[in-house]
């Protein structure tokens, strides 16, 4: 092909000449097109750009093909591995989720029907595809794609390959090798040889690999002993043997054992008469031996639980035997200190009392030590987890932290009497203190050492009951929570927490501010030792800095002056909160130091599951935050800050926008006469029952004279760490008959605590 140019003839003139084209290896753009043209490629341009590009294809193919070795049989498949937890030191074992037993045996030496069971269960075409699926490949690949779930190849001869590959197959690499594989050993074994490999190393439920084990784990016979029925219901479960095993899910069980028996019929290996006398097969009860026998159970389950709700594309079948190293935040010594403690509980406590302890890192969010119940073999409910009560007084420093937020100062003074009238929407509400007590003008730090009633349920009416809800979310309680709602009461604790929950909310407090979410797995690795999975224990600011250190001073003062001050004993700058629900459903301590927050808690549930009150034991006349829960609290924490260093709280930087309420004149006291009903709020100090008058100098009032004997004098003794050996009975003085009791009226039953010491 020719182009024109431009030239000068002999007589001056311009002319067109020729001049010959100059070619390109690859024309594009185009040469000699102008416009839209230009950007259109030639058919030759498309044509040679595919074979290139196939040929280049069938190249690494070829290449990839001829790297792939074929295992010589079964025995050299990389066999699955057992998953292991261990404590936060990533050395000591806390546990295992499932043994891994197999056993290798030669398959052509069994009943045929075996066999034929496991192809009408997983490859119907398994005798006449060439060892892939294309349309099930493809669509393996469009779930992974618009679902983001894991879907395997289903022919036998590529999940055999899948056994070879396990732990690299859940990249885009490992499903290219395991096709690979799989047409590779299309050619290169007959399908009785794949059909072996695959029996001999899959997994079947029950901690058993391969068919032998299977057996054994299901009907306690040899392989060679299998019935049909018995066949078609241990091949039904293999695409889900933890989940489809007739003793977790019976139904799903024997659908999918119909689902083979009626493949057996259409691919001819048994005939519709036979299959009509079948019945579903008895299998033996199968025992997880004590993996999770005692407190430990309660661990295990809680990290394999976390596991598979946050481990992408786990399922329960890969954890149990992927044979990962789970490293969870579980402290040895603090586990071990924290279930000695529980066991110093005193006894006579009814069947139906529920105790549980959680301790939280509030630097990571991280649980550090765990009481769900005494054995998850016998209970597989975990009080901790599971679990939950009626708050009590235990929120209050949650609308305490929402009028700090507001400005508001601890050295404010509020009419701390007893029963005050209150309007509660609409409804006229008393809500009572402890033992109808007067404790006249008094300050908000005085008031939350004290658990005064009267004045948190009119700090929640002046910073709003939804001010409340939106502090106790911020810092961990879930929107979830029953109950949680802008009320009045929720100052009392009207809202059902879990006590992981409460113990989380609290370390939010301990971290000064910082929230993080309450997690037991530290670290997930592969069986190469790769990271599979971290969480993240960055944190979240709820409040400020200064807010804290201001809330946490108050809540030391529980301890300090309070309702909490049998913990003194154990050496350490500490801060918490008794509480006791209404009709003493629940008591708690929840208290913290800079490096742990604990949350101790019992509650009682009739047989129906309702929440009933605690029944008296171990001595006491009533089950309240003060008593049993700080005893085990002081127990377990001053064992195990026995061997720490001391760590002092933040110091005091808060200014309040809010100018402090001074104290009040005498003509502001009030004088609302107590009623006849309890409350469920003891004072640690003596207050008056008559009209108290506020003196008029002091910033802080001074103390009333004492009109009354009080019910439990202070003792005069130097406290000690209590020991790990169960108590012969309280110190404190039983309480006389008719000092509990909820409070009157109030929309969800206020609470209150009543400590004993």
């Amino acid at each position: 092909m020719e182009r024109s140019a431009v030239a000068r003839s002999n007589n001056g003139r311009l002319t067109q000449v020729s001049r010959p084209k100059k070619r390109r290896l690859i024309d594009y753009p185009r040469y000699g097109k102008r416009g839209i043209r230009r950007w259109i490629p030639s058919w030759r341009f498309v044509l040679g750009t595919f074979l290139t590009f196939f040929a280049l294809g069938v190249g690494v193919f070829i290449a990839a093909y001829n790297s792939v070795t074929v295992p010589d049989d079964a025995s050299s498949i990389a066999m699955q591995q057992t998953t292991t937890v261990y404590y936060a030191d990533g050395k000591r074992v806390l546990g295992e989720f499932s043994q891994v037993d197999r056993k290798i045996i030669d398959t052509t030496a069994i009943p045929e029907h075996v066999g034929q069971a496991v192809v009408a269960a997983e490859d119907r075409t398994f005798y006449k595809n060439s060892g892939i699926d294309v349309k099930g490949m493809a669509r393996a690949l469009y779930i992974n794609i618009t679902q983001g779930k894991r879907q395997g190849g289903s022919t036998i001869t590529q999940q055999f390959a899948e056994r070879y590959y396990m732990g690299t197959n859940t990249s885009y690499a490992g499903k290219i090798k395991e096709t690979l594989l799989a047409l590779k050993l299309g050619q290169e074994k007959d399908k009785a040889q794949v059909l072996d490999g695959y029996m001999n190393t899959i997994y079947f439920g029950r901690g058993a690999f391969g068919i032998e084990m299977a057996a054994q784990r299901y009907f306690g016979v040899p392989a060679s002993k299998l019935t049909v029925e018995q066949a078609a219901l241990i091949a039904g479960v293999i695409p889900s043997p933890t989940n489809w095993d007739p003793q977790n899910n019976p139904e799903k069980a024997e659908s999918r054992w119909n689902y083979v028996l009626d493949g057996m019929v259409s691919l001819g290996f048994i005939t519709q008469a036979d299959r009509a006398n079948m019945e579903f097969p008895e299998t033996i009860e199968y025992d997880k031996t004590n993996r999770y026998q005692g407190v430990k159970g309660y661990l295990l389950d809680g990290v394999r639980k976390e596991v598979l709700s946050k481990v992408d594309n786990m399922t329960e079948d890969d954890l149990d035997t992927g044979g990962y190293k789970i490293i969870s935040t579980f402290d040895y010594a603090a586990q071990k200190d924290l279930q000695a403690a529980m066991k110093t509980m005193p006894d006579g406590a009814s069947k139906n009392l529920r105790a549980a302890g959680v301790t939280i890192d509030p630097k990571t969010g991280g649980v550090v030590a765990m009481y769900g119940g005494k054995d998850y073999l016998k209970q597989q409910f975990n009080n901790a987890t599971q679990g939950s009560a009626q708050a009590g007084s235990t929120f209050k420093p949650i609308t305490l932290l929402a009028a700090l937020e507001q400005g508001y100062s601890l050295d404010s003074y509020y009419n701390g009497n007893n029963g005050r009238t209150f309007d509660d929407n609409g409804t006229e509400w008393k809500p009572n203190n402890f033992g109808m007590v007067n404790w006249g003008w008094i300050s908000l730090t005085k008031a939350i050492a004290n658990s005064v009633n009267s004045v948190f349920v009119e700090l929640n009416q002046q910073v709003t009951p939804q001010a409340t809800v939106d502090a106790a979310v911020s810092i961990g309680i879930p929107k979830s929570t029953p109950d949680l709602n802008p009320v009045l009461s929720n100052v009392l604790g009207s809202a059902t927490v879990r006590p992981i929950d409460l113990a989380n909310a609290y370390a939010t407090f301990a971290a000064n501010g910082k929230r993080h979410d309450a997690h037991m797995v530290a670290k997930v690795k592969n069986a190469d030792g790769s990271t599979r999975y971290e969480p993240n224990i960055k944190g979240k600011k709820a409040y400020d800095a200064a807010v804290g250190a201001e809330l946490t001073y108050a809540l030391s003062q529980v301890v300090e002056q309070g309702s909490a001050t049998k913990a003194k004993v154990i050496g350490h700058p500490l801060a918490g909160k008794t509480g006791t629900s209404n009709d003493n459903k629940s008591a708690w301590f929840v208290g913290y130091t800079p490096s742990y927050a604990t949350a101790i808690a019992l509650y009682q549930s009739s047989d129906s599951g309702s929440q009933e009150s605690i029944t008296p034991f171990g001595g006491y006349n009533e089950i309240t935050g003060g008593s049993v829960p700080l005893d085990i609290w002081t127990t377990y924490m001053g064992r195990l800050l026995s061997d720490k260093p001391v760590e002092q709280f933040p110091d005091r930087t808060y200014q309040p926008t809010m100018k402090p309420t001074p104290t009040p004149t005498p003509t502001q006291t009030a004088t609302e006469e107590p009623t006849e009903e309890p409350t469920t709020e003891e004072p640690t100090e003596e207050p008056t029952t008559e009209e108290p008058t506020a003196p008029p100098t002091t910033p802080e009032p001074t103390e009333p004279p004492v009109t009354q004997e009080p019910t439990d004098p202070p003792t005069t003794e130097e406290p000690t760490i209590p020991p790990v050996d169960p108590p012969t009975g309280p110190t404190d003085k039983p309480k006389p008959p008719g000092g509990g009791g909820g409070n009157s009226g109030g929309a969800g039953g206020g609470a209150t605590d009543k400590p004993t010491g």
